[in-house]
C-alpha cells in the first residue's frame, strides 16, 4: 500500500513538472537541485528556501573571466538586498578533466569573496537536468531568478553581468520587482 502511495505522489509530482531533472521554465516551479559539497552553509534545499528571491548563479573558479567579471556583482547584490529577502548562491560547475577538489572551490569562493551559501553541481547534474540538456545554451555560467513561490521567473543566460552594463541593470530590475511582489 505505501508503495502505491509514493507512486502516486511522484506521479502528481511529475505533472506538475517537480522531480529533479525536469527541464526550469519560465512561470513554472524550479525542481530540486542535486548539490553538495555546500560551503558558507548547511546544505539546503529549494523548499527550505520558499519565501525568499533566489538569485542562483552557475560559475567555475577562477579561469572563467565571465565568473571573475560577474563575482562584484553577486556580492553587491547579496550585501545590498538579503535583508529584504534576497538568497544568492553560487552554484560551481567545474569543467576540467580532473576531479573536483572541492577545498579549490572553498578556495576560489574565498577569492571571490562569497559571503554567501555555495554549492558544487557534481557532474552538472542540476544544470543539466535544468536547462542544458534541454537548450542550446552559449554558455554555462548561467543565472536564474526564482520568487519566493519556488517559481522561475528570470533567467540570464550566460556571460556576464557587471555594475554599468545593460545586463547588470536587467537582474538588478528584475531582482528589486521579485523583491517589491507581495508576499502571500
Amino acid at each position: 500500500m505505501w508503495r502505491a502511495a509514493i507512486g502516486a505522489s511522484l506521479l502528481v509530482l511529475a505533472c506538475f513538472g517537480v522531480l529533479a531533472g525536469e527541464p526550469a521554465q519560465i512561470g513554472k516551479p524550479i525542481p530540486e537541485w542535486t548539490l553538495d559539497h555546500w560551503m558558507n552553509s548547511k546544505p539546503l534545499k529549494l523548499s527550505e528556501l520558499r519565501g525568499k528571491v533566489l538569485l542562483l548563479r552557475w560559475w567555475m573558479a577562477p579561469g572563467c573571466r565571465y565568473c571573475v567579471n560577474t563575482a562584484p556583482a553577486l556580492n553587491e547584490f547579496h550585501r545590498e538586498y538579503a535583508k529584504r529577502g534576497l538568497q544568492v548562491i553560487g552554484i560551481y560547475h567545474h569543467k576540467s578533466n580532473d576531479p573536483v577538489d572541492p577545498k579549490e572551490v572553498d578556495r576560489a569562493a574565498k577569492k571571490f569573496e562569497f559571503k554567501f551559501p555555495v554549492a558544487i553541481d557534481p557532474e552538472w547534474r542540476t544544470i543539466n537536468g535544468w536547462w542544458l540538456d534541454h537548450h542550446d545554451a552559449p554558455f554555462t555560467s548561467m543565472s536564474f531568478l526564482v520568487d519566493r513561490k519556488g517559481t522561475l521567473r528570470y533567467i540570464h543566460h550566460g556571460g556576464e553581468y557587471v555594475k554599468g552594463d545593460s545586463d547588470y541593470a536587467q537582474i538588478k530590475e528584475q531582482i528589486e520587482r521579485l523583491l517589491d511582489e507581495p508576499q502571500r
